[in-house]
């Protein structure tokens, strides 16, 4: 990329934290600059910190790639193998602007946010998945399967029923081990797996896939991000997005639900507080 356009890049999203600053009500912190390294450890998970563009080149390495919301951070604490998964994946991306701007006030660091679904949107329209057998979708049911496939084949992505898979009930808590979607996938050998579970569920699972397939693929846990596109959830519009307002959209269109994945949010901030970078085993 040339200079010209990656001053643009890096001007773009100093803009679009400065707004989420301000809206937030923290525009004191407006000229904290932002980290310059590639990765900040943040409760013991890798996390991404650069830009856009570099993002997509790691993707395109493989691996598993995970994208944490403020609850799926705090239960960090409560779950081992969750915690095991979330530390095992070669890295994160600062999906959550709630944890992005608790490490700003409690650890003095900006780092820049990229959600999940903006990651997502790239990888699309880069259409490097588009030919047959190049992805495999884990949905989390036979509807949702039908919905999102018929929308990416609307995009020119040939996605037929044998590059998904309806995940069955995983348990809430401990270690998951799906036989059956290894031996699909292994027999398969797509170079993108991409998990659209619930968080805390689809880590575990994506964490089991990257040690146990005998290949690397990018494994790529995304939860509602191709249902918000789809139409199967709240479409959450780009400039949202890139506002880090999607929480706002979502909790307008379906307060009681949206409210309800909240649950122990609270903890996150002294848990950042006491912990900063230090895994939450560390005790």
């Amino acid at each position: 990329m040339r200079k010209e356009e990656r001053s643009k890049i890096e001007r773009d999203r100093q803009a679009a934290s400065g707004c989420i600053l301000r809206f937030h009500g923290f525009s004191s912190l407006d000229d904290t600059p932002f980290v310059r390294d590639t990765f900040r450890k943040i409760l013991g998970v890798r996390f991404y910190t650069s830009d856009l563009e570099g993002l997509v080149e790691l993707v395109a390495g493989g691996g598993l790639i995970v994208a944490p919301s403020a609850p799926v951070m705090v239960r960090l604490a409560d779950d081992e193998a969750h915690r095991e998964a979330m530390e095992g994946a070669d890295f994160a991306v600062t999906d959550s602007s709630f944890m992005v701007l608790l490490w700003l006030i409690l650890a003095g660091e900006r780092v820049g946010r990229i959600s999940g679904l903006r990651l997502l949107r790239e990888i699309l329209e880069g259409g490097e998945f588009r030919r047959a057998g190049e992805s495999f979708w884990v949905m989390p049911s036979a509807a949702d399967s039908e919905a999102n496939r018929a929308w990416l084949r609307g995009k020119g992505f040939e996605v037929s029923g044998d590059d998904a898979y309806v995940a069955p009930a995983y348990p809430r808590a401990g270690p998951i081990s799906d036989d059956l979607i290894l031996e699909l996938i292994s027999a398969r050998r797509p170079r993108l797996v991409v998990i659209a579970l619930s968080g805390g569920v689809q880590e575990r699972l994506g964490w089991d896939l990257r040690r146990r397939l005998g290949y690397r693929p990018t494994i790529l846990c995304i939860g509602g991000a191709i249902a918000f596109l789809s139409g199967r959830q709240t479409r959450i519009p780009v400039w949202a997005d890139r506002m880090a307002l999607g929480w706002l959209v979502r909790f307008i269109a379906a307060p009681s639900a949206f409210a309800a994945k909240l649950k122990g949010i609270h903890r996150l901030a002294p848990m950042i507080w006491r912990y900063k970078s230090r895994s939450v085993k560390a005790g």
